[in-house]
């Protein structure tokens, strides 16, 4: 989930044409989630095929991907998670927890034939296994699609790339990217994006959005560190965060303060005992150094083979994505400004 900056936060509502040409790390075991999460039918099972293997996450980069790449030049480099940090062991119990309670009012929306409310809980349900990726990595490399394997958190992999350069911005819903230092990132990076509201039980249309790290420091009054301080206090995917502080009023605090070793007793006693360790790995996450691939040309009889003869893809919808791709091969990505 991410820590949650909203409402602080400088967002700039942009479109898919305003980027581009544009080189993006996307954070693809998010991407991955949320095309199991939205590609469903009426009644919220996920795409499968005859086999009853789920096809979602593969629908959603054969069809939605290569729109971006053919449609707006876009390059994705997609970046998967490594193993989670010890400090997140925590929140994965707790969205597991989620992920069950919701799947058993699932199945009593389904028996009761509430289609609307069997919806809305099955995109609760959502889990990406270790199977999915590697399916989903396999896909990405028959396609030509770049990706990285992170040695850890891949939002943290998407900013050390845009640090380094090579590519123009690190693409996830997550405010953590900024927490880890990516200059600049692109939220709802998607043809026709849209965010489920859980509380609400349905989903609306939301334009790419572009933050500036500089920029919010900047408007904030404070430093990376600080913001990590911040981030801390609001409660992130390593701690809670403090009862009662929100972002609007943990950013004056953190700037009276200086840090967190300025805060009054009571907030001090409210921190993680792994303040240090949360602290250390936004500011110096482990990645790797290793070059960005470069986007080549889709193996389009191996893509048959995988989506229609394994996996019962329809041979016209696959070919016209192939097409696609092959029509924006060889095109260099925009790195500037």
């Amino acid at each position: 989930m991410g820590v949650l900056l909203t409402p602080i936060a400088v967002r700039h509502p942009t479109t898919l044409e305003a980027i581009r040409g544009r080189s993006i790390a996307i954070d693809g075991n998010l991407e991955l989630y949320q095309f199991l999460s939205i590609m469903r039918t009426r009644d919220g099972t996920p795409l499968q095929d005859s086999q009853g293997r789920i096809t979602s996450h593969l629908n959603g980069l054969v069809f939605r991907t290569t729109r971006l790449i053919a449609d707006y030049e876009i390059r994705p480099v997609f970046v998967f998670d490594g193993p989670p940090p010890k400090l997140k062991w925590a929140e994965i119990r707790k969205r597991r927890e989620v992920r069950e309670k919701s799947q058993r009012e699932y199945q009593v929306a389904v028996a009761s034939g509430d289609t609307s409310t069997a919806w809305s809980k099955a995109v609760m349900t959502s889990r990406l296994t270790r199977p999915m990726v590697e399916e989903a990595k396999t896909l990405l490399g028959l396609l030509g699609i770049p990706w990285i394997q992170a040695p850890s958190e891949g939002e943290a992999q998407a900013a050390f790339l845009a640090r380094r350069g090579d590519v123009w911005a690190a693409g996830s819903k997550d405010y953590d990217s900024l927490l880890f230092g990516a200059p600049r990132m692109v939220r709802f990076l998607a043809v026709s994006s849209t965010e489920f509201l859980p509380s609400q039980g349905r989903s609306r249309y939301v334009a790419p959005e572009v933050l500036d790290l500089e920029e919010n420091l900047a408007y904030l009054g404070l430093t990376r560190d600080q913001l990590i301080d911040v981030a801390i206090l609001v409660g992130t995917d390593f701690n809670e965060g403090v009862k009662g502080i929100g972002p609007k009023t943990a950013v004056k605090p953190i700037r009276e303060w200086k840090s967190l070793e300025g805060a009054p007793a009571e907030v001090s006693a409210a921190l993680p005992e792994t303040l240090e360790a949360i602290r250390s790995f936004f500011a110096n996450p482990p990645v790797s150094t290793e070059s960005v691939p470069a986007l080549r040309s889709p193996d389009e009889r191996a893509v048959f083979r995988f989506l229609c003869e394994e996996r019962e893809f329809s041979r016209d919808r696959v070919q016209k994505a192939i097409e696609r791709l092959h029509h924006t091969g060889g095109r260099q990505s925009t790195l500037d400004i």
